[in-house]
């Protein structure tokens, strides 16, 4: 691997990201990193051995910049680049809700951009990473983008309208299933069992639902019939969640989730 890759705005996702590639095979020398504070970007390079610089050095330098920070921070740092960038020069944004278009608007003339939301399980290997094409990039594009991303996990290309929606579901995706094992521990402590055991319970009992559904290939609704029996605990269970609108509320709480992505796109703080 010859190309220039920096991480630009080097935060936890940043972070997961780089340390990614060089498990994948990415040479430290073939890495540049850029942060905020002076001693973030130390720790960095005494981490993983690569070379911090500044924002425009990295825009000079690299071959593919990925820009991380977050979308409130953006239009900054692209004052900051648009100098320095060539337009051969591939541009990878993880911001949420921000098109490429934008970025197309203010960095050289032909300037290929990549759009990919990402999830914090990043930080365990098992992100799923969203791709989609701004107007001047390629194949070719594409391709290094899912071999940068398929280090911390898997990689799904949609067309960039569905972007907001896989923003959503799976960019937020993890915060639901979290506030889902919250509620359930309290419920397990209601129960009568210490915090400790419902918690072991409910987070095993998660992992083996989701081994499942990636490796069973059963829709959820055949998974969950074979827990439900006839009269049985379950059932009564679903009854409730029936009765209390969750499924309601889910589908309002994804709405809202990708009608924000769309107002970040807009600006709005």
């Amino acid at each position: 691997m010859t190309q220039k890759v920096a991480v630009l705005g080097t935060g936890k996702i940043g972070e997961a990201l780089l340390s990614g590639m060089i498990r994948g095979g990415w040479s430290p020398s073939d890495l540049l990193v850029t942060a905020r504070r002076t001693e973030r970007a130390e720790e960095l390079r005494a981490r993983y051995g690569v070379e911090a610089v500044p924002n425009p050095e990295a825009a000079k330098i690299a071959d593919t910049l990925i820009l991380t920070v977050k979308p409130q921070d953006m239009g900054a740092l692209l004052d900051e680049l648009a100098p320095h960038v060539p337009s051969d020069r591939l541009v990878i944004s993880g911001a949420a809700g921000i098109p490429t278009a934008y970025f197309e608007q203010r960095l050289a003339a032909g300037t290929p951009v990549v759009r990919v939301m990402t999830n914090t399980p990043a930080l365990v290997d098992e992100a799923m990473s969203v791709i989609s094409a701004g107007s001047h990039a390629t194949a070719e594009h594409l391709a290094h983008t899912e071999e940068i991303f398929g280090g911390v996990g898997k990689t799904l290309r949609v067309p960039e309208a569905q972007q907001d929606a896989a923003t959503a579901l799976s960019g937020s995706g993890p915060a639901y299933f979290y506030f889902l094992v919250e509620a359930m521990t309290d419920a397990g402590i209601l129960l009568g069992l210490p915090r400790d055991k419902a918690h072991d319970l409910i987070v095993q009992a998660a992992i083996g639902a989701a081994v499942m559904l990636r490796d069973s290939g059963e829709h959820p609704v055949k998974l969950r019939e074979a827990v439900t029996s006839p009269a049985g605990t379950t059932i009564n269970a679903i009854r409730e969640l029936e009765r209390h609108g969750v499924r309601a509320a889910l589908l309002a709480a994804l709405e809202a989730a990708r009608d924000r992505s769309r107002e970040l796109a807009t600006g709005k703080g």
